[in-house]
């Protein structure tokens, strides 16, 4: 074998020559991530090593890609049709890029500065008949995983192509286990990955032997269908990728980031999610109207709406929602969401709103949308809302998804901010449209789920991006306890943070501790995972400015838990204020419990959870350390 590696910035890159062709490896700033592409008889093989350690074995990857109608009526008619498209491809040169090492600020997010580092290489792969088929696969890594998608440059005779299938695949070592579900509102499985039958959803966390953790997830996903992942049948441990529906595209053309996180810890995967919005498209414009807080739902009356929005103003709620029905019939296409049913006076209500600095959002489902979206966008914009929550959107098939994707770009247009709920999941969308907020995605509180589904979701549907967990409070249905719900709203980012979902203002009775909701922020400069497992509990420590918030959740079994503040500043003094479960001692419908304690970095805060409980803290400095 002859061999040329190149060192660049720490980075080793090597392009070897073989008896097969060209192979690319490329490893992460740090050193530890390695990923190699080759092609030899069998196509197109990838593998993935962490500090020499298999973790993704060979693997197929590749596009399916039928063209036969296509190359016949612009004249191509006697191209050899090889049973896979990638059969005739062969490697032809890589080209290794510039190590990228830079930071951005988000307009809001989880942490406000990201570092976006990686090394990087393409390989370049093309059909040596008269097809002028040509296809690169583009390959980053970085220190939280490596990421890599398919590129077709543009073809000299404008041939369409039909992607049918998508032939990654993922192969694991022998005992990998999976959280797995099979629709985004779905409860998990945790099961050996073999036994994934049926197509599962992305972020999909898996646990590798030794300690190992990955997590498979998408980027850029505005122009594809949704894919999915199943076992394959025939090679033990392995993933294969599954398209929802084929794709037609027109070179050039770049295909989502498929993403393998790497990390030591599951919180280390909540830490580095980052890289999603990093694999994303900037936003070009002014996006300064976007302003993230908190939402409340009112009941569907202008009475209402006016107490909603008084409470609101009360306690530091940014936004009222009223929720279906205030169109009808507002799950048919002959609903008409111009006109607003009587016992709303629309423009009262948003116009009370804006007095009062609550600003009016207003669900839409999908039927009114594909009638109606041109001329009722630039309507609501003239009443003066602020935002869309659009409902039972159809996302997956490439139709719709970027049906789906434009509807956001229309909503930028007309100065209204976004929140999508049902099945759809981000894939850092919102970094390219930041008036995409966030969006449902996951089996959030509107069906009550248990806390040991609570304390896998940070693990999993979290890597995806904000999710609308739409917080629960005085609800009787609800499954865990009052200090679980406010350390949820901590632990579950949204920029549009909705609590109280099924209350309304008459429920109020003076609990203290909405204090905590009052004083919650939604976006963030720093977040932390503290301590956590998927199932067992978390800990998530984030801050804003000089104020930290603390939650901490557990499983249905409860538990003691140790919060060490050495993330505080050493120089610092602070005051805590702890919420806690204090059951019936405490002389309220919601027993929660609240204390007041002089806390500095060298503390270690100890709790016994209740089961299904949590904890939830306010960390800010004491009042004569303010200057």
């Amino acid at each position: 074998m002859m061999g040329k590696k190149y060192a660049i910035a720490g980075m080793l890159l090597g392009v070897m020559l073989s008896a097969d062709g060209v192979e690319l490896k490329i490893s992460s700033p740090d050193g530890r991530n390695e990923i190699g592409f080759s092609k030899d008889v069998k196509g197109l093989r990838y593998e993935l090593k962490r500090d020499g350690e298999m973790l993704v074995g060979p693997s197929r990857a590749g596009l399916q890609i039928d063209n036969r109608v296509w190359e016949m009526a612009l004249g191509k008619r006697d191209l050899e049709q090889p049973q896979c498209w990638m059969d005739l491809l062969t490697v032809d040169s890589v080209t290794v890029n510039a190590p990228v090492d830079s930071v951005w600020h988000p307009l809001y997010g989880e942490r406000s500065a990201v570092r976006d580092r990686f090394n990087s290489a393409t390989l370049h792969m093309s059909r040596k008949d008269k097809s002028n088929y040509r296809l690169d696969v583009e390959v980053r890594a970085y220190d939280e995983g490596v990421a890599f998608r398919y590129f077709f440059p543009e073809h000299p005779a404008a041939i369409f192509h039909k992607v049918t299938e998508d032939l990654t695949d993922y192969t694991f070592p022998e005992g990998t286990m999976a959280w797995s579900e099979q629709w985004a509102q779905a409860f998990f499985d945790y099961t050996p990955v073999d036994s994934i039958k049926r197509p599962v959803e992305r972020a999909l966390t898996l646990k590798l032997p030794g300690n190992r953790w990955v997590a498979l997830l998408d980027a850029d996903v505005d122009d594809w269908c949704l894919t999915k992942l199943q076992a394959r049948s025939d090679k033990n441990g392995t993933l294969q990728s599954v398209m929802y529906s084929p794709v037609d595209i027109v070179t050039y053309y770049a295909t989502p980031w498929k993403i393998i996180m790497t990390a030591d810890s599951p919180g280390e995967l909540l830490e580095n999610n980052d890289i999603v919005l990093n694999l994303n498209p900037r936003h070009d414009g002014d996006f300064a109207w976007v302003k993230p807080g908190k939402i409340m739902r009112s009941p569907i009356s202008t009475e209402m709406g006016l107490k909603t929005i008084d409470f609101c103003a009360d306690h530091n709620i940014q936004y009222m929602l009223y929720d279906w029905q205030w169109y009808m019939p507002c799950t048919s296409h002959d609903g008409d969401a111009t006109k607003v049913v009587d016992k709303v006076d629309m423009q009262r209500v948003i116009d009370y709103g804006k007095e009062k600095g609550v600003g009016v959002w207003l669900y839409v489902n999908q039927h009114a949308l594909m009638k109606q979206m041109d001329e009722l966008f630039p309507l609501l914009r003239q009443w003066g809302v602020a935002g869309v929550k659009s409902g039972f959107v159809q996302y997956a098939s490439h139709r719709w998804a970027t049906w789906l994707h434009d509807m956001v770009r229309r909503a930028s247009d007309n100065g209204l901010m976004m929140n999508i709920h049902d099945e759809f999941r981000p894939s850092g969308f919102s970094r390219t449209y930041p008036n995409l907020l966030t969006q449902e995605g996951i089996c959030g509180n509107e069906e009550f789920p248990d806390a040991t589904h609570n304390v896998i979701l940070p693990f999993t549907r979290m890597l995806n991006g904000a999710a609308d967990y739409t917080i629960c409070y005085y609800d009787k249905r609800l499954k865990n306890t009052h200090a679980h719900q406010l350390a949820a709203s901590l632990v579950f980012y949204s920029p549009l943070q909705t609590i109280f979902w099924y209350d309304n203002p008459t429920m109020y009775g003076g609990e203290p501790e909405v204090k905590w909701f009052e004083d919650l922020v939604t976006t963030f400069d720093e977040s932390r995972v503290l301590s956590g497992y998927p199932g067992k509990g978390i800990v998530m420590a984030r801050r804003n400015g000089d104020t930290w918030w603390v939650g901490a959740m557990a499983n249905n079994e409860g538990g003691e838990v140790e919060i060490n503040l050495d993330f505080l500043d050493p120089a610092g003094k602070y005051m805590a204020e702890i919420y806690t479960d204090g059951g019936e001692k405490v002389k309220t419908r919601t027993h929660v419990k609240i204390e007041n304690r002089k806390v500095s970095t060298k503390d270690k805060l100890k709790f016994r959870m209740e089961p299904r409980g949590g904890v939830a803290i306010r960390i800010a400095p004491r009042p004569e350390m303010k200057k």
